[in-house]
């Protein structure tokens, strides 16, 4: 099958089924699939324009809604957290889009660029593995211990309480919002951290996912737990949330780039149906990857992961230097 807007031709098949296997396998390790699909697509696909980008975005856009849907249910969403990432996001992912456009255009100019972010990514799975942070893997294993002891609790307790989600406790309550210091209760625990610190750093992660074609939520995750010591539970809603919010803006951005004189002629809009397609095989796999991960060694799953990460890591800042 031919896709006439990014000049792909390939099996309609292939997309979906490359994004369900990545998606279940990232899933299953905490971490967002978009990052490994676009390697895929400028490798394998020989899709390199800048408009691999946004369509590497609409992947999220299909596969984000159905595990936001669930943090928002269970009331995991720590709002001003989400609102500080989106605010700050949203102008980074804006200039990304310009910078890609305007200097990245040039395939190996931008595969250095994925080099190095995808280092980085290899780099937080690695401190991970090698339990370089003990702190914050400490405060994982509490929290996580809490929510066993408390479902085995709820099993004996109230079948119905089980099936209804998380205990009342368990939910995230705003208690101040500021420029200065942004608070809230999860869990009988309460958590700050500086407003203008996340607004700043999100502003540096749009300008990378909007260079990239990412939301974001797989480089600020890590910062939220291990430098402002906030619990993955709530992060994770909120980077997920501020990720599809900025995938829609970042595809908005690049078709309005487009239209302009900024394009200069170049491939900018998205391929929306290669997007799609990319998308429903993502909406499926993160889905199965969820189920299946109580099944699969953590471990293993995080070493196959960094090992990808890191050969697509060194391979591309390789081509660079080497080529």
């Amino acid at each position: 099958m031919h896709f006439p807007v990014s000049g792909v031709d390939v099996l309609p098949i292939i997309p979906p089924l490359v994004a369900f296997l990545v998606s279940s396998l990232t899933a299953s390790a905490g971490v967002s699939g978009a990052f490994l699909l676009l390697p895929f697509q400028m490798s394998v696909l020989n899709y390199t324009s800048p408009s691999v980008s946004p369509t590497n975005l609409i992947y999220n856009i299909v596969a984000i809604p159905g595990g936001l849907y669930r943090f928002i249910k269970e009331g995991r969403m720590a709002w001003p957290l989400t609102w500080a990432v989106v605010i700050g996001t949203l102008p980074g992912v804006f200039v990304g889009a310009w910078v890609r456009i305007r200097y990245l255009p040039d395939p190996k100019a931008f595969k250095v660029f994925v080099g190095f972010v995808l280092l980085y990514l290899g780099y937080r799975l690695l401190s991970d593995l090698f339990g370089w942070n003990k702190k914050v893997q400490e405060q994982n294993k509490i929290m996580k211990k809490k929510f066993a002891e408390q479902v085995a609790k709820m099993k004996e307790e109230n079948s119905s309480r089980l099936a209804a989600g998380l205990p009342a406790e368990a939910v995230v309550k705003t208690k101040r919002v500021s420029w200065q210091k942004i608070e809230y209760e999860f869990w009988g625990e309460t958590y700050s951290f500086s407003g203008i610190a996340i607004l700043t750093l999100s502003l540096g992660v749009g300008l990378i996912g909007g260079i990239y074609g990412i939301g974001g939520g797989a480089i600020i995750s890590p910062f939220c737990v291990a430098v402002l010591g906030l619990p993955i539970y709530t992060v994770a809603g909120a980077a997920l949330a501020g990720t599809f919010i900025t995938s829609i803006a970042g595809v908005i951005y690049y078709h309005l780039l487009a239209m302009s004189n900024v394009a200069a002629g170049a491939a900018v809009a998205p391929d929306w149906a290669l997007g799609a397609l990319f998308g429903i095989g993502g909406l499926l796999g993160t889905y199965v990857g969820a189920r299946i991960q109580k099944f699969l060694p953590d471990k293993i799953i995080k070493i196959v992961l960094t090992m990808l990460i890191m050969y697509l890591a060194l391979n591309y800042i390789g081509q660079y230097f080497f080529n």
